[in-house]
């Protein structure tokens, strides 16, 4: 995991999250102080998403899993700068946080089928439709932002990291609270069955 001030919070805080109310994709919920710093400091940091390969096997791995992925997202994202970008950004945002890049896509195609501009009925938005009240939690309240792929990326990621750490590991869970049905098995479903297309590897 790369966010171990999140976890860290979280334990401090008892996992204190209370008087949730119901706000479309994700709930608004009472977070402890530290967790919300956390979360916070997540958000703020300006490094570019840049992937950081430490070896030539990473980086031959990664070239790998960009190549593959590139040519899957085709149909999707039909310009190749606008693709390398989302990428990039994906796998950075994605790894920064401890998840998954396949599952991070497969989130993606559930949630707003890789349009950019997605705006949910109940007000999510972007890629990975993140809820505007997060930008007032844990941002600086431009919900416009939220159109931006690395702001909108790195809020998702975060957020879905968070949500794992409350749910000790339990990606069921997780991803139904991500989606504001916790407990309900379509939209978990869903996404599971999602990162199978997204899996890279030698079975993939």
């Amino acid at each position: 995991m790369l966010f171990p001030w999140v976890a860290s919070a979280l334990l401090a805080a008892g996992l204190l999250f209370g008087g949730s109310a119901q706000a479309g994709n994700q709930k608004e919920e009472q977070l402890a102080d530290a967790v919300r710093l956390a979360l916070a400091n997540a958000i703020h940091d300006k490094r570019l998403p840049k992937p950081v390969l430490r070896d030539e096997a990473a980086r031959a791995r990664y070239q790998a899993w960009f190549g593959e992925m590139s040519r899957r997202l085709t149909k999707r994202i039909p310009d190749e700068l606008s693709r390398t970008e989302f990428l990039e950004t994906v796998w950075y945002e994605s790894t920064r946080a401890g998840l998954d890049p396949g599952l991070v896509l497969g989130l993606i195609q559930v949630e707003s089928a890789y349009r950019k501009y997605a705006i949910s009925i109940a007000g999510a938005r972007g890629y990975m439709q993140v809820m505007p009240f997060w930008t007032k939690v844990i941002g600086d309240s431009d919900r416009r932002m939220l159109f931006n792929m690395q702001t909108n990326l790195r809020y998702g990621c975060a957020i879905l990291r968070m949500y794992i750490d409350m749910e000790k590991g339990n990606l069921y869970l997780a991803l139904g609270r991500y989606n504001g049905s916790r407990g309900k098995p379509q939209y978990p479903n869903a996404v599971l069955a999602a990162w199978k297309k997204w899996e890279f590897g030698p079975s993939a």
